[in-house]
């Protein structure tokens, strides 16, 4: 009665089979890692665990109803002079359903499509999350129950395989997905198994039996070949290795990459080789990473969004005394001024060692004399454009003014600089409100409201609405509160609380900023 357990056979069919079943399964533990995500991180892993035993007792139970219709050999009705039973109805419809699955994924990945990700909402219910996990494994597991009737023929190797490939989903969900989407070819080839046990299928309803001995040997061939291939990678990076640190593989690909030529942008089996490694060792530190995102962000960042504002600039009016002028000038530590008279609106700008030359050939001080014109910036002008101007000028200072002419503020070379640097202060200068941010103990964040918000986003994920108009924290509030904050003010934008701290003369000087959640590791 049992002498089928001692066949060969039979176990290299359940060995396949649970490799099968495990394949088939990313599927399910992609949309159950999803779905676990809208719960809080304290019921991800019991929301997965309990999903996934309902979703085998379900499965379970399909197997074991299509096993039986599969049974029914009688038959029902004759076509073209041959007979169809209920069996044979099941494998062709079995059959189309592999058919179609393995044809509408394979096309998807051979046309390079990516998943959508969508942002997942917080807040969801256990249960709910629970019912969708198991409406969704009984979508996905039609394709693996087809699969394990196709393959062999006695219900207990069946729901043996089943039962042990859902544990093993339990115990390496993580690692298990992690290792079929670092290795696509893996995918592909399971995807053609799939194609060729639903082409078996369909010739069994029409009363061509293949034997599945036949099956076995295809796809033992196949996976022969297929480690292999994985053999001859796992030696390339170890070549690669031995030969030359990450560090530079890691360049020589990203300069293959920004050459420009098509061939060359794309990531082919070299480029990926070059960066491939077995290690998980960060490529480039902390600092390095900032540096190449704010330079990878200056095409998209405009002068505006780095410009010293009107307000703060430190300019000599030429309508004031003498001796309101040198005391001015002693004071400074800019080796620019902006000088105006009577107005707000500058008449230029003087460099400090015109003043020196001028004093240290004994002349009476004359700043009108040394009077120049500066570059002057519309203030949607990009970071790059106005880098080349800078260059082709031989100058380091610009205005930058609206579309009305009026001056909003002043840009500089060392400003456009410290966009890639961070703040570059000189000798005894108080620290840039612009780069002004400090984590505190509790995790929070104090920064300075001047701070512009393409630098803020190193420091706290926000997403940015690139047609904003406002450049700065202290807008960002504004825009939301459609006033001016007051101090001790509190207010929630995205996944981020923001408290005012400091308001002086309308001007928002200090904000905390508490993230309200807290970043894990991609699962």
């Amino acid at each position: 009665m049992f002498e089928w357990i001692v066949d060969p056979s039979i176990w290299a069919g359940l060995v396949t089979l649970i490799v099968l079943e495990l394949v088939l399964g990313i599927d399910n533990l992609v949309f159950i890692a999803i779905l676990a995500e809208k719960l809080p991180p304290a019921q991800r892993d019991r929301a997965r665990v309990t999903g996934l035993m309902l979703a085998l007792i379900m499965r379970l139970l399909l197997l074991a109803s299509i096993s039986w219709l599969s049974s029914l050999t009688s038959a029902l009705f004759s076509v073209g002079g041959h007979a169809f039973s209920a069996r044979d109805l099941i494998m062709l419809l079995g059959g189309v359903f592999l058919l179609f699955k393995a044809t509408v994924e394979l096309n998807e990945r051979l046309e390079g499509k990516d998943e959508d990700e969508n942002p997942q909402k917080r807040g969801a219910k256990f249960w709910p999350v629970v019912a969708q996990i198991v409406v969704l494994d009984a979508v996905f597991s039609l394709d693996s129950v087809i699969t394990a009737v196709g393959m062999v023929d006695h219900l207990a190797v069946m729901m043996a395989a089943v039962i042990i490939a859902i544990c093993l989903m339990l115990l390496a969900s993580k690692p298990l997905t992690r290792f079929v989407n670092q290795h696509p070819t893996i995918v592909i080839l399971c995807l053609s198994f799939l194609l060729m046990i639903g082409f078996s299928l369909v010739a069994d309803g029409f009363g061509y039996h293949i034997p599945k001995g036949y099956l076995y040997a295809a796809i033992g061939f196949s996976v022969i070949i297929e480690a292999l291939n994985q053999l001859a990678h796992f030696n390339r990076r170890r070549f690669l290795s031995s030969k030359a640190p990450l560090r530079k593989r890691t360049a020589e690909a990203v300069l293959r990459l920004l050459r420009g030529s098509h061939e060359q942008a794309e990531l082919d089996a070299e480029t990926s080789s070059l960066v491939a490694d077995s290690s998980s060792q960060a490529i480039f530190n902390k600092q390095e990473r900032m540096m190449i995102a704010r330079v990878l962000g200056m095409g998209q960042r405009t002068v505006s969004s780095i410009m010293t504002s009107r307000q703060d600039i430190a300019s000599v009016d030429l309508s004031e005394s003498p001796a309101e002028i040198m005391a001015m000038l002693d004071q400074n530590q800019h080796t620019r001024l902006v000088v105006t008279e009577n107005s707000e609106d500058p008449l230029g700008v003087v460099h400090v060692i015109d003043l020196l030359k001028q004093a240290l050939h004994g002349d009476s001080l004359d700043i009108r004399a040394l009077i120049r014109q500066p570059l002057v910036f519309p203030e949607q002008l990009s970071l790059l454009p106005a880098l080349e101007q800078f260059r082709n000028a031989r100058t380091h200072f610009a205005f930058v003014v609206d579309e009305f002419g009026s001056v909003e503020g002043v840009v500089t070379l060392s400003d456009v600089m410290e966009t890639i640097a961070g703040n570059l202060p000189n000798e005894g200068e108080a620290i840039d409100p612009r780069y002004d941010i400090q984590q505190n103990a509790d995790g929070s964040w104090t920064a300075n409201g001047h701070m512009p918000l393409d630098d803020l986003i190193m420091y706290v994920p926000l997403p940015l609405d690139e047609k904003r108009e406002y450049h700065t924290l202290a807008g960002l509030l504004m825009e939301h509160m459609q006033r001016v904050p007051q101090e001790g003010e509190e207010i929630q934008i995205n996944d981020c609380l923001f408290r005012t701290l400091k308001v002086e003369s309308h001007r928002v000087q200090k904000v905390q900023i508490i993230p309200l959640v807290t970043e894990e590791e991609d699962w």
